[in-house]
């Protein structure tokens, strides 16, 4: 409940407890008058079997099991506190919160039975000075309500203010968050596919390369190092003068393109020269250039340059590859002479040859086969086509797992604890850091905490993220606001980190609160290599008082 509305409903109660028959005794709350209605008999709240006179009610003498007839003094302090779930459920056990202060002008409040005339101003939670109403050692605490409350409730704006930025930051993160999630799926529905064509792709590849070695098996390859017949030796002399011709064409043509463009600069500079110089000026040297620049203008520069002779150019001087021409395959053939003179199938028409060759090709491959003859392939080497077809299907296996991988880890992702509205899949990896004595320390959200010297040296890890946990935190808030305050917080754990010399691995417990940025609030070692680290996010501003802390939902008493 925001301050204005729990001031809206203490005006109510202020105005129904105003209107009833009895005025409230010293130190009772709003909520506990209905107790002491009755002026002339008190029952104990907790045994309301145990009935007093009303004049007993803060005589300053604990009457009540519960102390409920001392809302007022210190006399029934020694009993055990408050418990709101069961009160009074223990003889022994307060009934009471504490003693009331009213603090009119600021937040109503109880300071425990001990405060009462103790002889000090307890101004943080009793800022009208009830609390010491019987001046014990002379000790009088004036009312600074007022000013009190007054600052307070200019931080209290600031505040509000603050949470309202937190909790619209908030709802971006959780609709980033979301976006990035559906961004998963769809990713997930993609990778599906990708993986199903990629199967169909390495059993076609698989299929391929038996096919292709299958083939090699019948041919008859030049062992490596070897020389081959003369064809050979001619076709390996082709190659290499082509490719001689092919480079000096290329550098010639290069040169060529290198001095047209210095040409054309050249003319571009005396052409300027000419006719931005003054004629005026009596410079024999600069009129004799210039004379010679009319000249060499007027003169035939001869044919322009053809793009039709360009084109040319470009395919003589494409590569073999580019060509489609492949030496391997004509070198690899280890012919003789006798063999070229024998072959007589390369004499028949090209539709019977191919034929001829198919069939020879299949006989000699099913004897291969059937252990009558041995493939003439060394075993040593492979040829260019069996490596080519081995090094696709690698390439497509290779693929195939990495889109598994990716699949395996995107659905890890999905069922991943993200914290409430998986509001920190859009802050993973986001990094915060803060100076702490001589070490900058660093939180990534869902990644690791680091410790990092000022002075350089190493970064020590102090932890690995591992899971999220939640835990219930009593603490005051600060006037800033910046602290967990008390309730239910998010655990961040963090462990696995670098091993401390003489102990432990490092581990790190993150609990955060609500703030409008990102920041590291405390850094603290509670044992050796034990941190624990207090961090505030717009990621954990769940409620309308963004999970603030003790008397944030006080009301305010007029």
């Amino acid at each position: 409940m925001r301050a204005s509305e729990a001031l809206i409903c203490l005006k109510f109660l202020a105005i129904v407890y105003a209107a009833s028959d009895a005025p409230r005794p010293r130190g009772v709350g709003p909520e506990f008058a209905k107790h002491y209605k009755d002026a002339k008999t008190f029952a104990c709240i907790s045994n309301p079997s145990i009935k007093l006179p009303f004049a007993r009610v803060n005589d300053d003498y604990c009457d009540c099991p519960d102390g409920s007839d001392e809302p007022g003094t210190s006399a029934c302090a020694h009993l055990s506190s408050y418990s709101p779930q069961t009160p009074g459920a223990a003889n022994a056990t307060q009934a009471l919160p504490g003693f009331y202060c009213k603090n009119k002008g600021h937040v109503p409040s109880y300071v425990p039975f001990t405060n009462v005339n103790d002889g000090v101003c307890d101004y943080e939670s009793c800022c009208d000075g009830s609390e010491e109403w019987d001046g014990v050692g002379g000790v009088k605490c004036e009312d600074r309500c007022k000013e009190i409350g007054k600052e307070w409730r200019k931080q209290d704006e600031v505040r509000q203010r603050s949470q309202t930025n937190a909790a619209k930051k908030r709802k971006e993160l959780v609709a980033e968050a979301a976006k990035i999630k559906i961004g998963i799926q769809d990713r997930l529905q993609s990778l599906t596919t990708e993986i199903e064509g990629s199967e169909l792709k390495v059993k076609q590849l698989e299929t391929e390369l038996a096919d292709v070695e299958r083939r090699e098996k019948g041919k008859i390859v030049k062992p490596a190092g070897g020389k081959g017949g003369k064809m050979g030796v001619l076709i390996g002399l082709a190659r290499d003068r082509t490719e001689d011709l092919r480079e000096h064409l290329v550098r010639v043509r290069d040169e060529r393109d290198s001095s047209r463009s210095r040409l054309q600069e050249v003319e571009s500079i005396l052409s300027t020269f000419k006719e931005e110089y003054n004629p005026n000026f009596n410079d024999e040297g600069v009129k004799r250039a210039v004379r010679a620049w009319e000249d060499y203008a007027a003169r035939d520069k001869g044919p322009e340059p053809k793009a039709a002779l360009d084109r040319d150019l470009e395919e003589l001087t494409k590569t073999d590859k580019e060509n489609g021409l492949d030496w391997d395959e004509y070198e690899a053939e280890e012919e003789t002479d006798t063999d070229v003179l024998y072959a007589f199938e390369n004499y028949l028409p090209s539709s019977l040859r191919g034929w001829l060759d198919q069939k020879l090709r299949d006989l000699r491959l099913m004897l291969v086969e059937g252990g009558i003859l041995a493939a003439s392939t060394d075993s040593s080497t492979e040829s260019k086509h069996v490596t080519e077809a081995r090094k696709r299907l690698k390439t497509a296996e290779k693929d195939l797992d990495g889109h598994r991988k990716d699949l395996k880890k995107h659905n890890e992702d999905l069922n991943d604890d993200f914290g409430p509205d998986d509001v920190f899949r859009a802050l993973k990896g986001t990094c915060v850091s803060t100076d702490s004595g001589e070490y900058t320390y660093e939180l990534c959200f869902l990644e690791r905490t680091t410790q990092k010297p000022k002075k350089g040296g190493g970064h020590t890890n102090m932890g690995n993220f591992v899971r999220m946990e939640r835990m219930t935190v009593d603490e005051d808030l600060p006037p800033n606001g910046k602290g967990l305050g008390s309730g239910e917080r998010i655990v961040m754990k963090h462990e696995n980190g670098q091993h401390c010399w003489n102990g432990p691995n490092r581990q790190t417990t993150v609990i955060l609160g609500c703030a409008e940025e990102n920041e590291i609030w405390k850094i603290m070692e509670e044992e050796k290599c034990i941190y624990r680290m207090e961090v505030g996010s717009p990621a954990v501003c769940e409620g309308a008082n963004g999970g603030g802390g003790k008397g944030a939902g006080v009301k305010d008493e007029l």
